[in-house]
């Protein structure tokens, strides 16, 4: 619940005081060549990249690595599924396991996916960690013109994201105050885990439900022309924030492709 909710930055910082619009479109611009070629060496220099940016946005290295946590168990389930289901295991034995074997190809192979991995979804945090939501969903309105009624959806379902933590504390502890508790038996504890997750559910569409009959009694469907309490401004210095994440991205790519290595997907 940690990953993206609340901007964790210095709002000072030169990247973190950018347009909303201008920081998610230079997130998309720089992280889409990175899903068109195979190999190691374009998210890894895409990923130095990104880390050498990341004081600039007012972040801490401690504080992304707290937020990005999931990240490390994505990259373990991939090197995990690599490692079980590689159709390609050329190259040199590193390793057997049983039936697996672990070859230099298939290490190569994993290695690309969780630098992609982590090259592809540090922008996003970094966007989010630097981002108040309410002025993005503003942004997302006033300058790239999304439908008012997508986007300040989008900023209340946002909003409700660490409700769901809450409630699931509070159910766990309403059925352990009535003695349901799994204790050391995992079936026991399967259930609950998905007894638990049902009855979130339920609460989530119930507060969601009453949620959209609300904001349509304020007028949020009105098709009238709506007022803006905080004007987000596209500055110059947000066109070349976009422009200059185009560039490294076409530098990373044309560096691969020049040392030979570039590997497409199709």
């Amino acid at each position: 619940m940690t990953l993206a909710l609340e901007p964790i930055a210095d709002p000072s910082a030169p990247l973190a005081r950018r347009n909303p619009v201008a920081k998610l479109a230079a997130a998309l611009v720089f992280s889409l060549p990175l899903i068109a070629t195979l190999d190691p060496v374009t998210p890894a220099i895409a990923l130095a990249i990104e880390l050498a940016a990341i004081p600039f946005f007012g972040v801490r290295y401690a504080t992304l690595l707290r937020r990005a946590w999931p990240l490390l168990i994505g990259a373990f389930g991939l090197l995990i599924t690599m490692v079980l289901f590689a159709a390609d295991r050329s190259g040199t034995l590193l390793l057997e396991l049983g039936p697996f074997d672990v070859t230099t190809s298939v290490l190569t192979a994993a290695l690309g996916l969780i630098l992609r991995l982590f090259a592809v979804a540090v922008p996003g945090v970094l966007v989010f960690a630097t981002t108040d939501p309410t002025d993005l969903a503003d942004a997302l309105v006033q300058n790239a013109k999304a439908p008012a009624r997508f986007a300040i959806g989008a900023l209340a379902a946002f909003r409700l994201l660490p409700l769901l933590g809450a409630e699931w504390q509070m159910l766990t502890l309403a059925r352990r105050a009535r003695g349901i508790d799994a204790g050391r038996n995992p079936i026991t504890a399967l259930r609950l885990f998905v007894s638990t997750a049902f009855a979130l559910l339920v609460g989530a569409l119930r507060r969601g439900g009453r949620l959209a009959v609300a904001m349509d009694a304020r007028g949020f469907d009105s098709a009238q022309p709506r007022t803006y309490a905080r004007k987000q401004v596209f500055r110059p210095a947000d066109t070349a924030l976009v422009v200059g994440a185009a560039a490294l991205s076409t530098l990373t790519l044309a560096f691969t492709v020049a040392l030979g290595l570039f590997r497409p997907i199709i």
